[in-house]
């Protein structure tokens, strides 16, 4: 008779598969929780102390961590001394192992949860038997996933035993799991140390879904969600309506996030290619819309709009003559998803907690061979404004300075924004000279240009920005300093009447 050592902390399907293993002719090996679960089913088992001759100890903390066991997984059975060793120590095969582990992310994320209580959510038994048993897959199939109960199930109905093929793709899945599974404790132990970049990194993520293709057609991609910290982000997010979002959608929406974070007042964040091509203020959301929409009527069409407020009946309904791909927001209205429903391809996304901003997950980038980690940009000013030309700003040009300081903070390097009665004017974003990019805002913007002021992201290295912005009308900059020609920019600025501060903090986005 084939014996299968079954214990699992997931019992979806749990019942319906032993039974079905039973009707195999299997005999069940079980422990804890899984034993009286499938014994309440009616599911005669063997216990694990029965097996091997000790009692669990510890709490439970010692109970499958014995050579009864492992020897049985590990045992290569073609190999003569491995099979004799058994007969010599009295130990039967197990010829298949079902088993997931505690759930350490699902404590971990508990409101509350003590430390003492994580660490007990440690498994130990579960990962070493998954282990010894994908080791040894030429011989054993392992499950780790209710998902994969009934490819087993039929492979052993119509074959009698699983193929080496699907016993390999098993083995893999366990050992991704069980990575997964020490990733999770490694990133916990390693943040409760504050250790910030350690000596070596694992990261791990779930599949969200897959995607029809990446940036281009002929480029195959998967949406992942990290484990942690998705509450106010896209991989948090609750779809309402329209179809699967794209590669592109996913980037450009997770940008104009990024952006409308920084807000707090009833804000449009309109965005593409993961720019903000419009941004808005006001005192209720449709005015905000408006306002975006007015700053690059163009650039909108087909964009994607992030929203802080709820998107409500007056909202929709200046959003909703225009092509638009996403629409993110915290919550819409009865009567704006009546609107906005009508269109059948646009995505509506709901995120909790929109405005969240305290993350401490490092931002990644991978490049050809390696990974670039850091902190993300959390900090939008670093102490004090430094007002360096002899006229300050008026309260209202630096209102919306501040404006498009958070703007240009999200706009890719090199990057000018433009700002007037707090929405933008003009956004430059992108361009190998810092000059190119205010000149592509200033043509942007045409005659709303006149009075309004300008942030970027990055000193001036010339002073050919401030006679551009001159020319333009532009009245007060606000940028980092830091150049060894910053006083030719301050004595241009002073010769021209523009109000200039000094953040004495970058921005650069690449």
């Amino acid at each position: 008779m084939k014996r299968a050592l079954v214990s699992v902390s997931d019992k979806t399907g749990l019942v319906e598969f032993v039974s079905q293993l039973c009707e195999l002719g299997y005999e069940i090996i079980s422990t804890g929780g899984t034993k009286k679960a499938l014994e309440n089913a009616g599911i005669q088992t063997i216990g694990i102390s029965d097996v091997t001759g000790f009692p669990e100890i510890m709490d439970g903390r010692v109970k499958t961590l014995h050579p009864k066991v492992h020897g049985a997984l590990l045992c290569v059975r073609d190999n003569e001394t491995h099979v004799q060793a058994l007969k010599e120590n009295e130990i039967e095969y197990i010829d298949l192992v079902c088993v997931n582990l505690y759930p350490f992310k699902e404590t971990v994320l508990k409101e509350g949860v003590t430390h003492e209580e994580i660490i007990e959510n440690i498994d130990i038994g579960g990962p070493s038997m998954l282990r010894s048993a994908s080791k040894n897959y030429r011989y054993i199939p392992v499950i780790c996933d209710p998902k994969d109960y009934d490819k087993v199930i039929t492979e052993l109905k119509e074959n009698g035993e699983t193929s080496l093929t699907t016993r390999e793709h098993l083995a893999a899945k366990v050992f991704r799991h069980t990575a997964r599974y020490d990733a999770m404790i490694a990133d916990y132990l390693t943040n409760k140390t504050e250790e910030k970049f350690p000596e070596s990194i694992t990261i791990t993520y779930d599949k969200v879904q897959d995607l029809r293709y990446g940036e281009n057609p002929h480029q195959s991609a998967t949406f992942y969600t990290q484990i942690q910290e998705t509450e106010g982000t896209l991989t948090g997010a609750v779809q309402l309506h329209g179809k699967e979002l794209s590669y592109n959608n996913i980037g450009d929406t997770d940008g104009a996030l990024e952006t409308l974070k920084e807000f707090e007042e009833p804000t449009v964040v309109a965005a593409k290619h993961a720019n903000p091509c419009g941004v808005g203020s006001a005192a209720t959301l449709a005015e905000a819309f408006k306002k975006a929409y007015e700053a690059d009527p163009v650039s909108i069409f087909g964009g994607i709009i992030a929203v802080n407020r709820e998107v409500d009946k007056a909202t929709a309904e200046v959003m909703s003559p225009i092509f638009l791909e996403v629409i993110v927001a915290p919550s819409f209205s009865e009567e704006a998803l009546a609107i906005l429903t009508k269109k059948k391809n646009l995505r509506l996304l709901q995120v909790s907690n929109i405005s969240k901003r305290d993350y401490t997950s490092p931002k990644a980038k991978t490049v050809l061979g390696g990974m670039l980690i850091q902190d993300m940009d959390q900090q939008l000013l670093d102490g004090e404004l430094k007002y360096v030309t002899n006229r300050r700003p008026s309260e209202k040009e630096l209102e919306d300075l501040l404006f498009a300081w958070k703007v240009v903070k999200h706009t890719k390097s090199n990057a000018i924004a433009i700002a007037k009665d707090k929405c933008t004017t003009g956004v430059g974003p992108g361009q190998v000279s810092r000059i190119w990019a205010l000149e592509n805002a200033i043509r942007q913007g045409g005659e709303r240009i006149a009075g309004s002021v300008m942030a970027s992201d990055a000193f001036f290295p010339f002073a050919d920005c401030v006679e551009a912005a001159h020319k333009a009308g532009i009245t007060a900059i606000i940028q980092p300093g830091g150049s060894i020609h910053d006083q030719d920019s301050i004595d241009a600025a002073n010769k021209y009447n523009i109000a200039m501060i000094f953040t004495g903090m970058r921005h650069f986005k690449h």
